[in-house]
């Protein structure tokens, strides 16, 4: 049975190495590694193709630079060649801001104030920058609340404002986090929230609204969708709104949708070229395996397997060739055979994580709110690599390219390697 498994699974992880090779080839990004251009990297599922990524550190040893930056915000560092870009909250001035560094020293190389609002009310472990922004390489998107109304900005690499618009409204009792991904000519903004929930495309060189598509239960998650090729059409796949729907990316259409199975979701769904896995949520957490094939509404049909231990609320999970990786909010590791939902190992990591877990050369990085990072190998049996100790709390989720890993804290953006 496992190696029936590790068939099907490694074949669609070889697709996704396939499509980010053509990528990086694409972006021409061999002197800087591979791109991290938004949310969860290049994929948008956590995965990065570079090898010899560092796996030890402490506070003084192996890093190569750390910068401080301004205010508060838990949206991840994004990178493109030798840029880094980065958003932020000056709470005081009610300032959102973004910020661009140099890849190679850390050097603030410009910031701008993107929007001056009144502070929306947030869940404490919340903050008034949480979405990550996007790029492009010859634009940068971010994405803020601007009193009642959804705000989006393009920026080019010299920190000059393309466009800006406020394509819909949003309500939350728990704030704003909606992190824009790209596809083709367009930027897609998920817009569930407490009223007439949506997802919209926005056109990426004017901010024109190219589509825009009702979501059918006006209530708050905050679900960056991911995008795949499945079974012939091209996938744009969310959870929330007490709901998991796939739509065309092109046209906003829906495929497929499955009720519940709870009411907010945060987490980001992965795919291992056979099962989609969701995580989620509140007031009831489960985890399902969805076979991405269906039409209409599949909700008793397209559920492989499904559990309510274990599972995460905020941190999204990763896809290890057989094996799926979760990490709770409240610290429990669990390594699940992907192909059935069998869990093979269970282990206490820590108090609490917010971060999303990343792989590389093979590896899991487990960061906590702690600021410790705890590197484990996938496989049947629980194994660490090491445990390594920032030394500052950290709720943004790690970006990986060019051999590094940028580590964003509290106070500092931390850049981890030679």
């Amino acid at each position: 049975m496992i190696g029936e498994v590790d068939k099907i699974n490694w074949r669609g992880v070889g697709a996704c190495l396939c499509l980010g090779m053509m990528l990086i080839a694409a972006s021409g990004e061999a002197a800087f590694g591979e791109n991290w251009p938004g949310w969860r990297g290049p994929r948008g599922d956590g995965t990065s193709l570079e090898k010899d990524v560092p796996v030890k550190w402490n506070s003084t040893e192996n890093i190569a630079w750390k910068t401080p930056l301004p205010g508060k915000g838990h949206a991840s560092p994004i990178v493109w060649g030798d840029r880094i870009f980065v958003v932020t909250a000056l709470q005081e001035q009610q300032q959102r801001l973004l910020l661009c560094l140099d890849c190679s020293t850390g050097q603030v190389l410009w910031q701008r104030v993107v929007l001056e609002a009144p502070l929306e009310k947030i869940n404490r472990l919340n903050s008034y920058a949480s979405s990550t922004p996007a790029t492009d390489g010859e634009k940068v998107y971010v994405s803020f609340l601007d009193r009642d109304k959804m705000f989006i900005a393009a920026y080019d690499f010299e920190g000059n404002q393309v466009w800006a618009v406020r394509p819909g409204p949003f309500a939350s009792m728990h704030g704003y986090c909606s992190s824009p991904i790209l596809w083709k000519d367009k930027i897609i903004v998920n817009g569930d929230h407490d009223g007439p929930a949506y997802i919209i495309a926005l056109e990426r060189a004017t901010g024109k609204t190219i589509w825009k598509t009702p979501r059918p239960n006006l209530t708050r998650s905050y679900c960056t969708p991911i995008i795949r090729h499945i079974e012939g059409r091209n996938q744009l796949v969310l959870s929330g709104n007490k709901c998991v729907a796939s739509y065309d990316p092109d046209s906003g259409a829906q495929h497929w949708i499955i009720d519940g199975p709870t009411e907010q979701y945060v987490a980001s769904l992965v795919y291992n070229g056979s099962l989609l896995f969701m995580t989620a949520g509140f007031p009831d957490r489960f985890i399902q395996a969805i076979r991405p094939d269906g039409l209409g509404n599949v909700t008793a049909t397209h559920v492989a397997w499904q559990t309510d231990k274990d599972c995460s609320y905020v941190p999204s999970p990763i896809v290890a060739g057989p094996y799926l990786l979760v990490v709770s909010d409240t610290g429990v590791a669990t390594c699940f055979e992907a192909a059935t939902g069998q869990v093979l190992w269970r282990e206490r990591l820590g108090p609490h994580y917010s971060a999303s877990l990343v792989m590389a050369d093979g590896l899991v990085y487990f960061l906590s709110d702690k600021g410790i990072m705890t590197v484990v190998r996938p496989g049947p049996k629980f194994e660490i690599v090491t445990r390594n100790e920032l030394g500052e709390e950290t709720y943004a989720s790690p970006a990986i390219s060019g051999g590094r890993i940028f580590l964003r804290g509290l106070q500092h953006l931390y850049c981890i390697g030679d």
